[in-house]
């Protein structure tokens, strides 16, 4: 892929007080290169316990392409792919939930615990420009 059309990717997962936040930050690392650092910061549930929200930005063009890589190992990446017009916003901003126990194991699903946000680049910045410009990203990952 010569160009990316991100300007940048978020991934996050919370880690709660019943789980382990090194097995969290593990699974978060599926999608991350070796040498990305996360962020922590400490939150509060409703009920007081503790929630640990471990994040990375993502934005050089190589760490964007390896996480492009990850998600183009989903089985039903022709299913995110169809749902384009529901998952990039006004906004420009393309969403998927990824499966966070899946991830612990090093697989790639979609789910629940690790949300992915990805800024896209389109000019106009409209929405059907940048759905084409997350479509084109993924045709050429395959080429």
């Amino acid at each position: 892929m010569s160009s990316v059309p991100f300007h940048y990717v978020d991934l996050r997962a919370f880690c709660y007080a019943t789980e382990d936040d090194k097995r969290v930050a593990d699974a978060l690392r599926t999608f991350l290169p070796e040498e990305t650092e996360l962020e922590r910061a400490e939150s509060e549930g409703f009920h007081g316990d503790r929630i640990l929200v471990l994040s990375a930005r993502l934005e050089r063009a190589d760490d964007v392409r390896h996480v492009l890589a990850r998600l183009d190992e989903l089985d039903d990446i022709d299913t995110v792919l169809e749902e384009l017009d529901q998952r990039v916003d006004d906004d420009c901003t393309f969403f998927l939930t990824l499966d966070k126990q899946a991830a612990f194991r090093g697989q790639v699903k979609r789910g629940d615990g690790i949300t992915l946000r990805a800024k896209v680049e389109a000019y106009p910045a409209k929405k059907d420009a940048a759905v084409e410009n997350v479509r084109e990203a993924f045709a050429e990952l395959r080429e």
